[in-house]
């Protein structure tokens, strides 16, 4: 008699990692998805999109989908919001078509200028209402782009409030924190930014796609932002002798801007060699609780590799932030050293 029980050839494609696409949207998105495709990221599909065929052409991804052809014939935007929006609706089925297959879709895009700006919370939205997990990436302009350009300025206000409104996973990167590199070349600067990024997208990949002891895996990531609101992700490294310094490290290194509000939460995942003590997560999950004041929610995980390493790394997922108000993140800048973490 057959056994009505699945064998493990029936589910063992239901154990392949999530898929994970890393979307560039208009300029500045596409040229940092071109930065983190070439500083590696295995496994992860690579797209732009864009308004301006001519900057689409150069771009050195995997696949790429141009905008609004026939109103705005590849000319680009001219940082008009409205005209792009148009062009989404048009797009939206090659779009969600092409993206269809992934679980996990990094959205990058600079917000000012009129392609980025429109696309991000409309990919965000549109994808929301699928399975998969958008997760937009915001590089702020610079203070003097907002202080001598009202249209871009108004473009800004408007992404950052429709974003906020839908809570869940959003990293805001300030250009203006790259003021402590302002010695070294423009390019090496964008350079550093992106290879930040690079850490962030590497370090939620590995967390959800590689099995843990204590697992943090794709739905445990879905429902703490269900529970948690507006959230940003947070990543440091550093000697598995100095677990103390791994969450104000994580903290105050960072490029992102954020506040916390005056109870967070967390998802906490440590990630060590066979050397990594329960001391050492203990202590780990003490200073997070200590710096995030108590939270509401605090879940964690690690992951022991099977040789002993010099390092543990950590993955934290803070949720809880307050929105930004609109003229705290366009207003007047912070210091280069000044401290990320307002209560």
């Amino acid at each position: 008699m057959a056994s009505s029980f699945p064998s493990p050839d029936s589910w063992t494609s239901l154990a392949r990692s999530p898929g994970v696409a890393l979307v560039g949207l208009g300029g500045a998105g596409s040229e940092a998805a071109q930065d983190l495709v070439g500083l590696g990221i295995p496994g992860v599909r690579t797209l732009a999109v864009n308004t301006d065929a001519r900057h689409l052409t150069q771009t050195g991804v995997e696949e790429k989908i141009l905008l609004g052809q026939r109103e705005l014939r590849g000319r680009g935007s001219g940082g008009d919001r409205a005209t792009v929006l148009r062009a989404a609706e048009e797009g939206k089925e090659e779009m969600l078509h092409r993206l269809a297959p992934f679980e996990i879709v990094f959205l990058l895009a600079g917000i000012g200028g009129g392609t980025g700006s429109a696309l991000l919370p409309f990919l965000s939205r549109e994808l929301r209402a699928t399975h998969a997990l958008p997760i937009p990436v915001v590089f702020l302009p610079f203070q003097v782009e907002l202080e001598t350009n009202p249209t871009r300025r108004e473009n800004v206000e408007a992404t950052l409030e429709e974003l906020e409104e839908m809570d869940g996973l959003l990293l805001a990167l300030a250009n203006e924190k790259l003021r402590r590199f302002e010695r070294l070349p423009i390019h090496r600067v964008f350079s550093v930014r992106n290879a930040y990024l690079h850490s962030l997208v590497t370090s939620l990949v590995d967390m959800v796609e590689n099995p843990s002891q204590l697992n943090v895996d794709l739905a445990s990531l879905k429902n703490h932002l269900a529970a948690s609101g507006l959230s940003t992700l947070l990543v440091s490294e550093c000697h598995i002798s100095e677990p103390d310094r791994l969450v104000p490290q994580a903290l105050s290194d960072s490029l992102l801007d954020f506040h916390l509000a005056e109870r967070a939460s967390a998802l906490v995942h440590l990630d060590g060699g066979l050397n990594l003590t329960l001391r050492t997560l203990d202590r780990v999950v003490r200073a997070m609780r200590e710096a995030l004041g108590d939270p509401e929610r605090l879940v964690f995980g690690t992951r022991v590799r099977p040789e002993p390493r010099e390092v543990v790394h950590l993955t934290a997922v803070v949720g809880g932030l307050k929105p930004r108000a609109v003229h705290d993140a366009v207003g007047s800048p912070r210091s280069a050293g000044g401290p990320l973490v307002v209560r």
